[in-house]
């Protein structure tokens, strides 16, 4: 068995031991790990269109929406409907979750394809004034659809989330596009963040190589919004905002651009980083700001940018 397949098991049984003892990890803990583990879905995601592909999309906040919507929608209007008041047993709740995530996740992609399909042509600064602007249509759209609850969003969201799936989300998502960037096929997302001219010229069409990458990304972060929304029990338009894309690509150029690994990383550091800094609640952000901008003069190629998920050429 290769040795990424090997990775995702011991990560998948990991996950399933951790969640077995769940119930005696302190809930503020508890709370902190498993937004580690959504952060983490989102910056690799994001790392495929902006890292390997060599994009810039401002509108991962939008598809992250688009799941979380979905899922809860799924959830809220599937589930009293083939369990009852009951609820169902254990399997039934987990299989329903796990089709809450997968249209959520599908949702988001089939989002990701209505936008990259007209927008990906474009390069720069203009994909990412497009991105931008998908993210906040998304946004207002649900804001003013009155049954997805409009601005005081959906509440009474199933708590469906746990480490395990959270983990297990992970996990995936990292194999997916380290797998996929070192295959065969994954060489064409390089080629187009080399040199998208001179990977045309050779054949390449580097249009349908951001497209999948798009819609790739997006799916997962459809998968992460699930996973925040039975989670947080409750969500609203203001949740998935300009800023949430903004702390999503931070999290990326930190890492460093194309670096699985230190993507990881600064996913890590950067969920963590304002919790440290809860004694001084009051310059908690001022606080949080300057190290980003000390970090990013220190290292502007990436705080983790060690090479190491990077594939070679």
């Amino acid at each position: 068995m290769p040795k990424p397949h090997l990775a995702l098991l011991a990560a998948l049984l990991a996950a399933y031991g951790l969640q077995q003892y769940a119930d005696r990890i302190d809930p503020y803990y508890l709370d902190v790990l498993i937004g580690v583990g959504i952060n983490v879905i989102l910056a690799v995601s994001l790392n495929l269109v902006n890292g390997y592909t060599g994009q810039f999309s401002l509108g991962h906040a939008g598809f992250m929406s688009v799941g979380a919507y979905l899922a809860a929608a799924v959830s809220l209007q599937l589930g009293p409907r083939l369990f009852g008041e009951d609820g169902g047993t254990a399997l039934q709740q987990g299989a329903l979750f796990l089709a809450a995530l997968l249209t959520g996740g599908l949702g988001a992609a089939g989002a990701g394809l209505l936008v990259g399909v007209p927008s990906l042509r474009l390069r720069g600064d203009y994909l990412a004034l497009v991105t931008l602007g998908f993210g906040e249509i998304i946004r207002v759209t649900f804001q003013n659809v009155e049954w997805l609850g409009g601005a005081l969003g959906l509440n009474g969201i199933p708590a469906s989330t746990t480490i395990f799936w959270v983990l297990a989300a992970a996990a995936l998502t990292i194999f997916t596009v380290v797998c996929l960037v070192h295959s065969t096929y994954g060489r064409g997302f390089l080629a187009t963040h080399d040199d998208e001219i001179a990977a045309e010229a050779v054949g390449l069409n580097t249009t349908r190589y951001k497209i999948v990458a798009f819609v790739i990304g997006a799916f997962f972060a459809g998968i992460a919004g699930g996973l925040y929304g039975h989670f947080k029990l409750t969500i609203t338009p203001t949740g998935f905002d300009f800023t949430k894309s903004i702390e999503i690509v931070v999290m990326v150029i930190l890492g460093g651009m194309g670096n699985t690994l230190g993507v990881v990383l600064a996913a890590v550091l950067l969920t963590l980083l304002p919790e440290v800094l809860r004694p001084v609640a009051e310059y908690r952000m001022v606080l949080y700001s300057f190290l980003l901008i000390v970090l990013m003069l220190a290292r502007p190629q990436g705080l983790f940018n060690f090479r190491l998920g990077r594939a070679r050429t």
